[in-house]
């Protein structure tokens, strides 16, 4: 939220000193780190709770091994996303921060190479080469290592890895996903089974339509897409739970 203030702060300034204006525009990128963590962790919440429970159920079991097993799932699945998330993504935060160390040092040894990169970089991009060179000198004077960083490398303070944000929202969003078909199962009595089926593919449905929203993208394809997996994971789970049922 500082950062936020900051840039707003920042733009102002920029306006009162250039008399230019222009409008603030929300791009989706800004989200990639927590949305992409919490779909993953609300869709392997629903469907891996739902196939614990649904397999348990095929088999025969009670009522509350069923819910023991559920419970046991959602609270080691949620463990286990969080912890995953933040070893995975630490493992992009030190590659990146690799990389900044690496042009931290040849911006300290090689400042004249450095500067001919960057003006190929803008070069390619279309730039004049005389402007390309005055652009390289201007974004170097102010910041050389951010410049590299982002036109370089591309890396972006909005998009950089943030494990602590993604092990939070994936494991806040497994326990949310994984709680439906739980509560489905514990509450629906006879139709415990036929209720938990039907929460699970509303579940999937609404997930996939709210991610696709939050994102960007064409709700419809993206609820069809989670649906599909879905459906397959809580088939084979029960089929297997019904073989295994009947084995013992």
């Amino acid at each position: 939220m500082a950062r936020e203030t900051g840039r707003g702060e920042e733009m102002a300034s920029e306006r009162g000193r250039t008399g230019r204006s222009w409008h603030a525009e929300a791009h989706r990128t800004t989200r990639v780190g927590w949305l992409r963590a919490a779909v993953l962790g609300a869709d392997d919440g629903i469907i891996s709770t739902s196939s614990l429970v649904l397999g348990v159920a095929a088999a025969g079991s009670s009522s509350g091994a069923v819910v023991i097993a559920g419970v046991a799932g959602v609270t080691a699945g949620a463990l286990s996303m969080a912890a995953g998330e933040y070893v995975s993504v630490s493992s992009q935060r030190d590659a990146e921060r690799a990389d900044l160390r690496r042009e931290e040092r040849e911006l300290a040894d090689h400042p004249d190479e450095e500067l001919d990169e960057l003006t190929e970089i803008y070069i390619r991009r279309g730039i004049d080469p005389e402007l390309a060179r005055q652009v390289a000198v201007q974004v170097s004077e102010a910041d050389a290592l951010q410049a590299h960083a982002r036109d370089e490398i591309g890396l972006d303070e909005l998009t950089v890895a943030r494990p602590l944000q993604a092990a939070l929202a994936s494991a806040g969003a497994f326990v949310i996903g994984g709680l439906m078909p739980l509560l489905a199962i514990t509450l629906g009595g006879g139709l415990r089974v036929g209720l938990t089926w039907a929460v699970t593919l509303l579940a999937l449905v609404g997930l996939g339509a709210i991610g696709a929203y939050l994102g960007g993208a064409p709700p419809p394809r993206a609820s069809a897409r989670v649906l599909g997996w879905g459906v397959a994971a809580l088939v084979v789970s029960s089929l297997i739970g019904a073989a295994v049922g009947q084995a013992v």
